[in-house]
């Protein structure tokens, strides 16, 4: 599909004549079971009698046994109809997007079109653009056209039919409604269209960070304006920790204001966990909550930090102890973006697949396999591990939203983070120890205190260590630029949000895939096991 002179017939007739599929037009199967032309059907009968006719013949050709090429007129996929019979047949769609320059030079002489008889062919254009971009925005493949020749234009059509691949989509199920995680490549480019569907409104900010934004700001810019949704503006933070802070969040917020915020006004997080977190928490403060959505764009936010809704940000008590429950409206996992992520931002990411691993256990004899080609860049490695992950989390999400459980369910997800964040609040947020990496070395001394209370046999400390330092990732304190403090950092942990009247709470494990809470852990412990790990007292 696409606009008048986009060229959906030349083309799909060559595509049809590559591959030796018949091709099909949709008007001339209208003009020909109707025996009259199209601008006497609009003349005789109005356009709402055209379009009923359209879907008729429209789902009789999809309706065929054999695989055919089909073009389809200007309008009809603006129809919603439409839109759900070519996606209930199976069908592959694809929009054909050409400038308003090419569209011009390509209508000259179309005056016995209905639409541009007695018409500024560019009024016309323009307006059927800003009514039918947003449709077609929602096709499975986009395919810019310019005025190459159309041979070219139908080989990299073919080309990014072979490539197609749908994107993985998920649903969080929350007892007070749900959303959808997609996971896949250029997801940025659709989020107009993927957002649309979900919300209201048709304005929205973007909150990134200043590493982040020229990376992957105009492919989303793209994909808002191609679902008719309008920046209202965008907000950068500097990149790293110490952006999840009051001075941050009280800009975030005054610029959202500053943006003539209304409860339709959509947020946008796009970056990594630093930025959904402060983002989600300025969505849920600004007008006591306005709709928000994810677009991760490293490995870390993409597997944990953007789905369950947990935003906020740190105080120098620690870490998140200001914060709230918001759920995002859509989680868009562009798995393309984690081609532009440092290595180290890479490895901080995969400690995060390895805790979920460990916690779903399957999983984690998958990681040990397949840890080294991820941190490769293996594509269908990464991948999997973002859908594994995301399932994982999607499902602990769902039986205990708001962390009320009183054991298990949701604080689960902590294994390994009662120790990473207390060492994360003595490095000071500052970029020297990443949250990945620090929850790396606490996942070592979970099943090394777990090992010492007689909970998992002796060889899991040594294996879950191996596998870290197999993908690169810190595995011991001794190995970090800085002797820490056992004293300070028990503190820190009695602080830690999840403990309880001051007693620490740690996720302990007696294997991959059998891990439970435990708040019975005796200080005396944990500071043998620390002071031995190469802590001062």
């Amino acid at each position: 599909m696409g606009m008048p002179g986009a060229g959906k017939s030349s083309i799909g007739k060559r595509l049809a004549a590559r591959w030796g599929m018949p091709f099909l037009d949709a008007d001339s199967e209208i003009e020909q079971a109707a025996g009259i032309p199209i601008t006497e059907i609009f003349a005789r009968y109005g356009e709402a009698h055209f379009r009923e006719g359209e879907r008729r013949v429209i789902a009789r050709l999809l309706a065929r046994p054999e695989p055919i090429i089909l073009a389809t007129g200007g309008g009809a996929w603006h129809d919603p109809v439409t839109r759900a019979a070519v996606r209930e047949a199976g069908a592959l769609s694809v929009w054909l997007k050409c400038r308003l320059s090419v569209l011009l030079r390509r209508v000259a002489g179309r005056e016995h079109r209905p639409m541009f008889q007695n018409a500024d062919p560019r009024a016309v254009l323009e307006r059927l653009m800003t009514q039918r971009h947003p449709s077609y925005a929602e096709a499975d493949i986009t395919l810019l056209c310019t005025d190459e020749n159309p041979e070219v234009t139908t080989r990299r059509l073919a080309e990014a039919i072979g490539a197609h691949r749908p994107p993985a989509r998920m649903q969080v199920a929350l007892a007070r409604g749900a959303y959808d995680i997609l996971i896949g490549p250029g997801l940025l480019r659709r989020a107009g269209a993927e957002i649309a569907q979900r919300v209201e409104g048709r304005r929205a900010v973007v909150v990134s960070d200043a590493a982040v934004g020229p990376l992957h700001l105009p492919a989303l810019r793209e994909g808002l304006a191609d679902g008719g949704i309008q920046l209202a503006a965008e907000i950068l933070v500097p990149p790293g920790e110490a952006s999840k802070s009051f001075a941050e969040f009280e800009r975030v917020v005054d610029a959202i204001l500053s943006a003539r915020a209304d409860r339709r006004l959509v947020v946008i997080a796009l970056g990594g966990g630093v930025v959904g977190d402060l983002a989600g928490f300025a969505a849920a403060s600004v007008l006591r909550g306005l709709p928000f959505v994810q677009c991760p764009t490293t490995l870390l936010a993409q597997v944990d930090s953007s789905v369950g809704g947990k935003t906020g940000i740190n105080t120098s008590h620690g870490k998140n102890l200001v914060g709230a429950f918001h759920q995002p409206r859509l989680v868009l996992a562009d798995t393309a973006t984690l081609t532009t992520l440092p290595p180290r931002e890479l490895r901080a990411g995969w400690a995060e697949v390895a805790k979920h691993g460990l916690l779903q256990g399957p999983l984690w004899d998958w990681c040990e396999a397949n840890g080294a080609a991820a941190m490769q860049g293996d594509a269908a490695a990464l991948t999997h591990a973002v859908l594994e992950s995301c399932r994982l989390k999607a499902g602990v999400v769902a039986e205990d939203e708001f962390e009320s459980k009183a054991e298990g369910g949701r604080a689960l997800l902590n294994l390994g983070h009662t120790f990473g964040h207390a060492l994360e609040a003595e490095c000071g947020y500052g970029g020297e120890l990443l949250h990945g990496e620090a929850v790396a070395v606490g996942l070592g001394l979970a099943a090394e205190i777990s090992a010492r209370m007689g909970l998992c046999s002796q060889e899991w400390p040594g294996r879950v260590r191996e596998h870290l330092r197999e993908v690169g990732l810190p595995a011991r304190i001794a190995t970090l630029p800085r002797v820490f403090s056992a004293t300070r950092l028990i503190a820190r942990m009695k602080a830690d949000k999840k403990a309880r009247e001051g007693a620490m709470r740690f996720v302990l494990l007696r294997g991959a895939g059998e891990c439970f809470t435990d708040s019975s852990v005796q200080e005396d412990a944990v500071r043998r096991l620390l002071v031995d790990e190469g802590c001062s007292e």
